[in-house]
């Protein structure tokens, strides 16, 4: 498949604008609500977080985007709206109504999100009045602050966008997150949005972002914690005038390739962007008898607090890799498996091997770490993405409501 990448941002997409303004939900008067709208109709699809306690944007959006179509998304940052009751299932419906309203567009269209402190309430007065302003102010070149506004601790926008041929035309796809703690699968403190100008049918635009999440967004953990809040959604409005897609062949195949790339850079961003990170961590497993077995084994390594640790101290202790490989609900021999920084081997066949602990030091200073496992029991491969866990991960968080 061939693609062209672009650092465009969510309205790259033809017929896509967006906005972001200061409503005063942050303490801090930064950028709080964001607006993304749709010009036509379009198809939508969602994957939600499976934490049982579920915020009420969550709840309201998701029997939303059961109907398949929708043509905004409003979304706060700095209140999560979550353990709020009745109350705040009224405020998400309020939000939706507000934005439904700005825009003449039916309330059922309008789709909702939130992040920030559970178990406080909205600040409806200032969430309205920051709506009506985000509604006048939407624009092909409201991207970038669209993204800035729906940041909590992330110290920078994460956007990502390319190009694929796709149904005989050029389709362009971007997408926005956000996320620095509370990230593990299923999923995390984690919102994502992505547009496409794509004609796509909402069956197969639903198949194509749970195969992308699959490999992408459940691919990522930074401190093990499932949020209340996490969505990724899609929305897809037919403006690139290509043949609709439908199913995952051909045209279809390449359209999920690409939206599993965009998703893929997107989760890359978020962990390169973990509270208190020093170094960017990928664990790679090969020789699974599985993708999923790879998956869970590279995840039981990259949740590890005593790996990860091991990898801020730049200890090279691959006893802590296979210990935490070993906690993997897939069956393997331990007396099979090599583990490798990068190009050093430090263990084969399940035990010891001589390494140079100063070539491996180096190999751990570095911002970017890659560890390689081979099970040798199959063909299946996965990678994790994961960040080491520092001093300044237990500040952050110590002190996240003040």
């Amino acid at each position: 498949m061939k693609t062209t990448q672009h650092s465009g941002s969510i309205t790259f997409a033809k017929g896509f604008l967006a906005s972001g303004v200061a409503c005063g939900i942050k303490k801090s008067g930064k950028s709080d609500l964001s607006i993304l709208y749709s010009e036509s109709p379009s198809t939508v699809a969602g994957v939600f977080t499976v934490n049982q306690v579920k915020a009420a944007p969550v709840l309201l959006t998701a029997k939303r985007v059961a109907g398949g179509t929708a043509r905004a998304i409003v979304v706060n940052s700095g209140n999560a709206n979550a353990c709020t009751g009745d109350a705040g299932l009224k405020d998400a419906e309020k939000m939706a109504s507000l934005v439904g309203h700005h825009l003449g567009l039916p309330e059922k269209e309008v789709l909702v999100a939130s992040t920030g402190v559970i178990g406080r309430y909205l600040p409806m007065e200032k969430v309205s009045s920051g709506i009506e302003a985000a509604a006048r102010s939407l624009s092909v070149e409201g991207g970038e602050e669209s993204a800035r506004a729906i940041c909590t601790t992330d110290t920078f926008v994460k956007e990502y966008s390319l190009t694929l041929n796709a149904g005989g035309k050029p389709v362009r796809i971007g997408g926005m997150a956000k996320g620095a703690g509370m990230i593990h699968p299923n999923l995390a403190t984690l919102l994502a949005f992505i547009t496409t100008d794509a004609a796509i049918d909402a069956a197969t635009l639903k198949q194509a972002l749970v195969i992308a999440v699959g490999k992408s967004f459940h691919c990522i953990t930074i401190d093990g914690d499932c949020s209340t809040n996490d969505s990724v959604l899609v929305m897809a409005n037919g403006r690139a005038g290509n043949k609709p897609l439908k199913g995952l062949a051909g045209d279809g195949q390449k359209f999920a390739e690409a939206l599993t790339t965009v998703c893929q850079e997107l989760a890359r961003r978020v962990v390169l962007d973990g509270e208190g990170a020093t170094k960017f961590i990928e664990v790679k497993v090969k020789g699974a008898p599985t993708f999923e077995a790879a998956r869970d084994c590279a995840m039981a390594v990259a949740k590890s607090s005593l790996f990860k640790t091991a990898m801020f101290g730049m200890d090279a202790n691959w006893g802590r890799i296979l210990a935490a490989l070993g906690t993997a609900p897939v069956k393997f021999n331990p007396a099979k498996v090599d583990i490798s920084f990068g190009p050093l081997k430090v263990a084969k066949d399940g035990a010891a091997v001589d390494f140079s602990e100063a070539k491996a030091l180096g190999l751990l200073k570095r911002k970017e770490v890659e560890v390689l496992i081979d099970l040798k029991a199959g063909k299946g491969e996965a990678a994790v993405y994961t960040s080491d866990l520092s001093y300044d991960y237990v500040k952050i968080n110590a002190s996240y409501r003040t």
